[in-house]
């Protein structure tokens, strides 16, 4: 079962599929610190950890599902030249949820604080989980419909996929409370989450455009950002 893994080529294709699953996973691991934010300081760290691990039960049971799930890019309905598969609806029903999500951050950041506080008390411990979940299937199907492009083996899947669940949860507390601690760091994650929202719904709309533009661009903000709070800190140590 794991000699293809002790191979040269199963090595490499392990190491391909968990650094493609890590990168797609960024705005993952930002999605679930912003909503997880939303709960009791006591709650959150607790309502990460379930969340990726009911979402890593969710892919495995996926990825063993791999005939069902190449099924979902089949046409359900086509008008003259526009077919619409469950794939497409996928993308754009999880595209429009980021979206609303997203917004309605937004907004209650610009309401400011006390806002923010009446609304983190009314959300429940099952809804954050929830939501974790939906995004993180909405995600799921795209990547591990590219997995299957890129490996054969289900176990070097099964292995990729919860290893870069465990590198989310490491991380996921750490990103979390580093966003919080700085505004203008979680209105560009944010913002981030927003395109990628645009970016979901144009794919189920059949217009596809590269991840790789917007990681460059929000990891050249983050990198602007990252210099102006170093200046920041350099000029309040300076007065």
């Amino acid at each position: 079962m794991f000699d293809f893994l002790l191979t040269a080529d199963g090595l490499v294709s392990l190491f391909t599929l968990l650094l493609m699953e890590i990168i797609l996973g960024i705005d993952n691991i930002i999605f679930i610190s912003l909503i997880a934010d939303r709960l009791p300081k006591s709650q959150q760290q607790r309502g990460r950890a379930i969340g990726l691990a009911l979402a890593l039960i969710v892919r495995i049971l996926l990825l063993f599902s791999i005939s069902w799930l190449t099924h979902l890019t089949e046409p359900l309905l086509t008008i003259s030249t526009f077919a619409i598969s469950a794939r497409d609806v996928i993308l754009i029903a999880g595209g429009l949820f980021l979206l609303y999500k997203t917004t309605k951050e937004i907004h209650q950041k610009i309401e400011g604080e006390e806002h923010s506080q009446q609304v983190k008390g009314k959300n429940t411990f099952s809804s954050v989980i929830t939501q974790i979940i939906i995004i993180d299937v909405v995600f799921s199907v795209d990547s591990i419909l590219t997995a299957v492009g890129l490996v054969e083996d289900v176990t070097i899947m099964v292995i990729a996929v919860t290893a870069a669940m465990g590198f989310m949860l490491l991380f996921s507390k750490w990103v979390s409370e580093f966003i919080n601690n700085h505004p203008t760091i979680k209105m560009l994650a944010l913002s981030f989450l927003l395109m990628i929202g645009v970016l979901l719904v144009a794919d189920g709309l059949h217009y596809h455009i590269e991840k790789q533009y917007l990681y460059f661009a929000m990891a050249f903000s983050f990198l602007v950002e990252f210099l102006n709070m170093r200046e920041r800190k350099k000029r309040k140590a300076t007065n």
